[in-house]
């Protein structure tokens, strides 16, 4: 019997290019495609999937809040990972969330089925290199993102990367006051007072990069 996947992902060539990739295999197949979070509960109740595929960075409620609700309400539904961000404060949260395995879509392609074959064993999948050393202050960061919820997390991220107030209001589909209030709120869990030292927070996490 084939391992059933769902895939989601709001780029419809990304999607076009899993379903390629996986139509190689005899033990894997596609039943359906969303693009966007707030698809997966029909989906999931309509095809019955053994497995997600599932991006990060999507509008709307985003990646970490559908791996919430898939784990929440389809519990025997297995979610796998598959995203640009390669930074272990996405991995830890992913895993934290319910996700059992973590890719990048830098990864070679066989990796995919591999990892999808690996969870459906039982097994938890994470891609070689992914874990890497930290830095002195990062672990103590690392903590506190951690008690972030879903939206704080998207909001620092956002914040982190240079969008506004008013942005990523639009992007993540909240009110303006809603996002200025997790600003708030993100700001004093991490006792800081400026959008330059969260940016630097980013940094030692790894979410943004030095130039």
């Amino acid at each position: 019997m084939k391992i059933k996947v769902l895939l989601v992902d709001d780029h419809a060539v990304v999607r076009a290019g899993f379903k390629l990739l996986l139509a190689t295999s005899s033990t894997i197949e596609v039943v359906a495609e969303a693009n966007c979070g707030e698809q997966v509960n029909y989906l999931c109740q309509r095809y019955q999937p053994d497995l997600i595929i599932l991006d990060l960075s999507m509008p709307g409620i985003g990646g970490l809040e559908t791996i919430r609700r898939i784990t929440k309400y389809h519990k025997t539904i297995n979610i796998l990972v598959f995203s640009v961000h390669d930074e272990s404060v996405y991995v830890n949260r992913a895993l934290n969330a319910g996700a059992k395995g973590y890719i990048t879509k830098n990864s070679a392609p066989e990796i995919l089925t591999t990892a999808i074959l690996k969870i459906q064993q039982g097994e938890c999948y994470i891609e070689q290199g992914l874990v890497r050393k930290s830095s002195p202050s990062e672990p103590e960061y690392q903590k506190i993102i951690q008690t972030f919820s879903v939206r704080e997390f998207d909001v620092f991220r956002l914040l982190a990367i240079g969008f506004t107030p008013h942005a990523i209001a639009s992007e993540l589909c909240l009110s303006y006051k809603t996002v200025a209030n997790y600003a708030t709120k993100i700001k004093k869990k991490l006792q800081i007072s400026s959008i330059a030292e969260l940016a630097h927070v980013a940094m030692i996490l790894g979410i943004i990069k030095h130039k």
